[in-house]
């Protein structure tokens, strides 16, 4: 498997561990907002191989304790729950950062064991996901699928927003505490803009704003904590 960035020490992306992050192209969504828009279409440069990535690991061992991956959206690659278990077999945690729009490929791993953590973007409230993903008639069927998976498979897990004041307001969140009604962890991530997103023009909502966000979802949602707010 072609491996396409690789952060080597992260201690945010894993939470309770010391980790690398392991970035795959290739996305089905089209966020516009994306940080990790040179990974969307698959043409970014690759770094390593898995075999390399292994050897990292076996040199790291007893300084990492987890693999974080990350996109792009892992789960379009086939090869991914055969390099998760080859790196469960060398004593890592794995966690996995997913867009939730391949139920069947999430079910596969969650099955098997292979990932520990799960990650699940909540890109906005149903009525505005497909403005949100820039994908049109996106099947929510499979983001709700996900949800579900994810809630039940017996892992940590969180599922987070990345909130835009250009595409999110009060009734986003009122969609988006519905649809993960009792869930445990939910983040609500600040917007930062960088050269790596697609397009100009996204901006974060006020600290006041993301507060009352929080607050809505917090009706349905045990734990909702702010990332990125001073």
């Amino acid at each position: 498997m072609n491996i396409n960035g690789l952060q080597k020490l992260t201690l945010l992306d894993f939470p309770g561990h010391t980790a690398c992050t392991v970035f795959l192209a290739g996305c089905d969504m089209k966020c516009p907002f994306c940080h990790n828009s040179d990974l969307i279409d698959g043409s970014a440069p690759v770094e390593m191989t898995e075999t390399e990535l292994y050897d990292f690991l076996k040199k790291r061992n007893g300084l990492l304790d987890g693999v974080a991956f990350t996109g792009g959206e892992p789960t379009l690659r086939k090869e991914l729950p055969e390099v998760l278990r080859e790196i469960k077999a060398l004593g890592y945690a794995t966690k996995l950062d997913t867009n939730g729009a391949h139920p069947d490929r999430l079910k596969a791993i969650l099955d098997q064991g292979l990932a520990d953590y799960v990650a699940m973007d909540i890109k906005n409230s149903p009525a505005k996901y497909s403005l949100t993903t820039g994908v049109d008639n996106i099947n929510i069927v499979n983001i709700k699928e996900s949800i579900s998976l994810i809630m039940n498979s017996g892992i940590d897990y969180e599922f987070r927003t990345t909130v835009i004041d250009q595409l999110h307001n009060e009734e986003s969140f009122e969609g988006i505490k519905d649809l993960i009604q009792g869930a445990k962890n939910y983040f609500l991530q600040a917007f930062t803009d960088r050269d790596t997103v697609m397009f100009s023009g996204f901006s974060a909502p006020s600290k006041e704003q993301m507060e009352k966000y929080a607050e809505i979802v917090s009706k349905s949602v045990k734990n909702v904590s702010l990332r990125g707010v001073d």
